[in-house]
């Protein structure tokens, strides 16, 4: 039995030759059936190109979303933290409204008429209230003054180190997770081994181990004012112990959540951190003393 075949005929234009060639219907239908599949190939192809362009579109729409959200949390952040910041001023107003106002109350005495009992005082009643009400406006101005200067005294009010400032206060780029987030305080770049100096007269309330802050030292200067020396290779003050601007607190080191030396410094009234920025007036140089002599009791590791 024959194979059947198609003839392909092949001329030349000069020399007038004729040449067959034999094709077999499997090599046609071969072909024909590569050709399928390089179609069906093609259309996968660019059908999974056109799905791959679909999923970075929304990849692109949902990352604009995430930055349109981020943006809008950190405003609200930013919001929330004036708000605290605005509180405690506030609440410290407050207190001292109501101070004023309790030795205001004091000085007039009961609200109730009838509880005064004889509607015009005597001569000598009205020289005792003059003398008790002259005596209670001396003691009250002395007190003022003596507060007042104290909190002048005490308000922070030279740099903690020599070094320039790499991170500023409020928002900023995470340097580790690269997402935005707010900074409580400021970084000032400083070799290891740098002397940090408390910035105001103050007792310390704190030399521990704190997250994020590594060796930190908190020192308490009164009317809820607290500044915070973290990040410390050493520390050379206890908690309870008196401190004069400018005493020696410790080293610049590379304790906590850090990528280089530097002392991160905070300034915080009644728990909320504010601007350091105002407090940095004088450089250190002019309060630095010598170093503490070695002790059995320092530093404190």
């Amino acid at each position: 039995m024959k194979q059947e075949y198609f003839v392909v005929v092949l001329a030349h234009s000069l020399r007038g030759r004729l040449r067959r060639i034999h094709i077999p219907h499997q090599a046609v239908y071969a072909v024909l059936v590569l050709a399928l599949v390089g179609c069906f190939s093609v259309f996968g192809f660019i059908a999974s190109y056109s799905r791959m362009a679909l999923k970075v579109a929304n990849y692109n729409a949902l990352k604009r979303e995430a930055d349109g959200l981020r943006s809008r949390y950190q405003t609200l952040l930013t919001r929330v933290n004036q708000t605290d910041t605005q509180l405690a001023s506030l609440q410290i107003y407050a207190r001292e409204v109501t101070v004023a106002f309790g030795i205001k109350q004091k000085l007039e005495g009961p609200s109730d008429i009838s509880a005064e009992g004889k509607l015009v005082p005597s001569f000598a009643e009205s020289l005792d209230d003059y003398d008790s009400l002259r005596s209670a406006n001396i003691l009250a101005l002395q007190s003022r003054m003596s507060h007042r200067f104290i909190a002048t005294v005490a308000a922070p009010s030279i740099w903690p180190v020599d070094g320039r400032v790499i991170g500023p206060f409020g928002q900023r780029t995470d340097p580790f997770s690269g997402e935005g987030a707010f900074h409580k305080g400021v970084d000032i770049s400083s070799p290891t081994g740098t002397p940090v100096r408390v910035t105001a007269d103050g007792i310390v309330i704190f030399t521990e181990f704190e997250s994020g802050y590594g060796r930190v030292v908190k020192v308490d200067h009164g009317g809820g004012l607290v500044t915070y020396y973290a990040h410390l290779s050493r520390s050379y003050v206890h908690p309870g112990q008196d401190l004069r601007r400018g005493d020696l607190v410790g080293e610049v080191g590379t304790t906590g959540r850090v990528t280089a030396p530097h002392l991160h410094y905070e300034v915080r009234t009644h728990g909320t951190p504010i601007n350091p920025y105002p407090y940095l007036v004088s450089r250190v140089e002019a309060y630095q003393t010598p170093p503490p002599k070695p002790t059995t009791n320092f530093p404190f590791d």
